[in-house]
């Protein structure tokens, strides 16, 4: 049997994409599958083998020294046939496994570059010299390793110019995610939802002024909101009164949220690697049968539009916002069609079935090709 080992340091044990979507897909295939994290549950859950590297460190840079080292033994134990790795701070220790003669994936979720770009605590120059030095430097790298997957089709094309074996493997939607899961005999409120990382960079301050002007609308805020001066900003506008803060919410609780919320709302601006980004939040609320109001990005508008299951917007103006909103509000049967329409386009394209069947030959492939593999 294969054996196979995914790292991580930097998301959780039960991360979506990680082990909910590929550790267990491949577990179910037959795979010998193992996981390591910082901060793991230990135990065999859906026949993958959770492994805890330990407690994660006090801060990012300690990890990013330190991480690596700690979590590459317990990594080497394992003497798996192929490695899988997830973060950028990983990739020192995926060139050593290469050099071991393993085979090493590296599984890009984000176009780290330009997420640099974003970052609050880089001033601008330092935060473009960091980003042209990391591009080189993952650019070199990657030649060591055997494929890449690539959360988007954007990264693909990335990778696809220095790289032979770059894969787009979707974080499209399980089938257990979409709407036959929704609540029964749950009514629409009159409120709309946000689900997700709360942060200014993507659109919440704009989105809580917006719901000044929408008419006694509401605003369910799920997600981890900080102290600071963003909260403070947030606290000050008109809109803020409309605003439900939930907090950070179970799976459960989001799924019972989207169910009442007449819209769904991704208001990310166009900043970083937003504009060819594809968030989960997309295709969860299209799988809740949930209209979308997201920003007029040009890939996100091939989803929303191109499937009709939603309106895209200026996430800058609050205007914008607002009048997507209430023109949802106003008109239920269209709301109710776009909803249809969202669901409709997961089950037929949006879903992890048909990633699950990529990530599967991607597998196969590779043992194939490599005589490593015992």
């Amino acid at each position: 049997m294969v054996k196979i080992c995914h790292i991580t340091s930097v998301h959780r044990f039960d991360d979506i994409r990680i082990f909910r979507k590929e550790c267990v897909s491949l577990a179910n295939h037959g795979f010998d599958v193992t996981l390591i994290a910082f901060n793991a549950i230990e135990g065999i859950v859906n026949n993958v083998k959770i492994i805890n590297a330990g407690p994660s460190f006090k801060n990012r840079m300690q990890r990013m020294q330190k991480g690596g080292a700690v979590i590459g033994k317990f990594a080497i134990e394992q003497d798996a046939h192929i490695y899988h790795f997830h973060d950028p701070e990983l990739i020192p220790l995926g060139k050593k496994l290469a050099r071991l003669g393993k085979i090493v994936i590296y599984d890009i979720h984000e176009d780290v570059p330009r997420q640099i770009l974003t970052k609050p605590y880089f001033s601008k120059f330092v935060g473009r010299l960091v980003s042209f030095f990391m591009e080189r430097y993952e650019n070199k790298a990657v030649r060591n390793f055997d494929a890449l997957l690539c959360a988007t089709p954007h990264i693909q094309k990335r990778f696809e110019r220095i790289h032979c074996n770059v894969f787009n493997i979707n974080n499209y939607p399980l089938e257990s995610e979409i709407s036959q899961n929704i609540p029964e005999n749950v009514k629409k409120e009159n409120k709309v939802c946000y689900i997700g990382g709360i942060t200014e960079i993507r659109g919440i301050l704009q989105l809580i002024d917006a719901m000044a002007f929408c008419g006694g609308i509401k605003l369910d805020l799920a997600g981890d909101f900080p102290e600071g001066k963003f909260r403070q900003k947030a606290e000050l506008s008109a809109g803020w009164a409309y605003v439900n803060i939930l907090g950070v919410v179970d799976r459960k609780t989001a799924l019972k949220i989207k169910s009442e919320s007449i819209a769904g709302i991704i208001p990310f601006l166009s900043a970083g690697n937003h504009i060819n980004a594809q968030p989960n939040k997309i295709f969860e609320y299209m799988a809740s049968a949930l209209p979308v109001i997201g920003s007029n990005f040009p890939l996100w508008q091939e989803i929303i539009l191109n499937n009709e299951c939603g309106l895209c917007v200026d996430s800058c103006s609050a205007a914008e916002i607002a009048k997507a909103i209430c023109s949802i509000a106003s008109n239920p049967e269209m709301a109710v069609k776009m909803g249809e329409n969202g669901l409709k386009a997961v089950k037929e394209i949006y879903n992890w079935k048909t990633e699950e069947s990529k990530l599967l030959e991607i597998y196969l492939s590779l043992t194939n090709n490599r005589n490593n593999v015992r």
